[in-house]
């Protein structure tokens, strides 16, 4: 089985509606509606990604410094990773766009991929350099040269390429987009004029005892406000050529005659916020705008129009797409397999009741690089580091300087009214006894029975 993977950019689930290829996407497939990140952060999730390991097993934590970034995954995670198995398995491995926070052209080419064609800061989709097969080469200003249009073109060759030579593939696509500068497509760059950022019951309002790090906020001003309005446009504006680019592959993958040997996937690696809960503009909270994305799975064999409610993170993404291969998975992941769920609806065995977020702060994490593209300041929410552990009912998350939260989803769904501090002793002391279970836990059997 094929595998085509797209996985964008800080992309949040207000933006979905504005996604049509996606929507088609979900109709004759599979979603998962309790999927989240191991972090709201780019390398850690994407670290998770590539290995299935959570962020106290690849030592990724952050962007960059030793906790983190392009050369710490390359230290101790890149040559055991979904790439490196799938290719040693007999697959040709394609990889175009965004690879890891620090990552340059200059690096190469990585192990485990046959094809590559990726960047470094091109966050701008224009103005860029790509390493294309260990040959770098420099893209300009013209509308051909947008990011997205660029790699969306080499997916194309790639994809007919490997149905000429009958060869199975896993070919992952990750944009840039629509991460900040949030720049559109030229296009699309006069689209959905007058809109504004959806405003939940958590616009610009602090939750009922609000941990220190966000209740020092002052409300958001009518400028910030106006401001927030702008960014969301030019989201939707930019996540407008990943929709296009989807539906494209879709329709390349069917030319090509190998639609029903091939799953495409569409994931994010973090969500993202304007203005939840008086923060303004970014991520890395546990809050669910930050760490519940997108995941929607289509293909032979799976259900089509229906949804799966067991809880998902991004550490399940490898044991799955080796699944879809047919390979025995490589033992070193903690997450699980989705096949059976895609395929039947139900887990092939014990499923986890947990999800577990690692988050490392500046406190104990070294301060963000100064061209670190998520560098936030306390406006946008730089939270302390954090454990964090969920259902499909509730999140609690644990801070290093004891500070706590505690959200029922089901009746709070925007996780407007902390609640912690009512919790009865035993209860925490359950919920502190899981989460020290799960930051310890190891592989697939282990992190799974650390739920329980």
């Amino acid at each position: 089985m094929n595998v085509v993977f797209v996985l964008a950019d800080d992309l949040s689930m207000n933006l979905l509606p504005h996604m049509p290829n996606v929507q088609a996407l979900a109709k004759d497939g599979t979603t998962f509606t309790n999927y989240t990140v191991t972090d709201s952060l780019c390398c850690p999730s994407r670290s998770s990604i590539f290995t299935g390991r959570y962020p106290h097993n690849t030592g990724v934590f952050t962007n960059s410094g030793k906790d983190g970034g392009f050369h710490k995954f390359q230290q101790t995670q890149e040559m055991d990773t979904i790439a490196t198995t799938l290719k040693s398995n007999g697959y040709r491995t394609g990889f175009m766009g965004k690879y890891l926070n620090e990552y340059q052209p200059v690096d190469g080419v990585r192990p485990g991929w046959t094809d590559w064609a990726t960047g470094g800061n091109a966050y701008a989709n224009f103005n860029y350099k790509l390493n294309e097969n260990g040959a770098i080469k420099k893209y300009g200003s013209k509308p051909e040269d947008y990011l997205t249009t660029v790699v969306q073109n080499k997916a194309v060759t790639f994809i007919n390429d490997a149905a000429r030579r009958s060869q199975p593939f896993l070919l992952e696509i990750a944009t840039f987009s629509p991460h900040g500068p949030y720049t559109p497509a030229p296009q699309d760059k006069n689209l959905f004029p007058g809109m504004t950022v959806p405003q939940t019951s958590a616009f610009n309002r602090h939750p009922r005892n609000a941990p220190s790090y966000l209740a020092a906020n002052d409300p958001l001003t009518p400028q910030e406000i106006s401001t927030l309005n702008g960014i969301y446009r030019k989201r939707a504006q930019s996540v407008q050529s990943i929709d296009r680019m989807i539906g494209t592959l879709r329709d390349t993958l069917s030319k090509a005659g190998i639609a029903d040997h091939t799953v495409v996937v569409f994931s994010s690696d973090n969500g993202f916020h304007l203005g939840d809960h008086g923060l303004n503009i970014g991520k890395q909270t546990a809050f669910s705008t930050d760490v519940h994305v997108p995941l929607v799975v289509a293909g032979p064999g799976i259900r089509t129009n229906t949804t799966v409610d067991q809880l998902a993170e991004n550490i399940d993404l490898r044991p799955t797409f080796e699944g879809l291969a047919g390979i025995t998975s490589s033992g070193t992941a903690d997450g699980t397999s989705l096949v059976p769920l895609l395929r039947t609806g139900k887990p092939a065995g014990d499923w986890r009741r947990l999800s577990l977020i690692e988050h490392h702060g500046p406190k104990t994490s070294e301060p963000a690089a100064p061209d670190d593209p998520d560098k936030q300041n306390s406006k946008d929410g730089t939270p302390p580091t954090y454990t964090a552990i969920r259902t499909a009912d509730w999140t609690f998350v644990q801070y290093l300087d004891g500070t706590r939260e505690y959200y029922d989803r089901t009746t709070d769904p925007d996780e407007m009214n902390n609640i912690a501090a009512s919790l009865p002793a035993e209860r925490v002391q359950a919920l502190q006894a899981s989460i020290k279970k799960m930051e310890a836990c190891k592989g697939s059997t282990a992190c799974t029975t650390a739920t329980r």
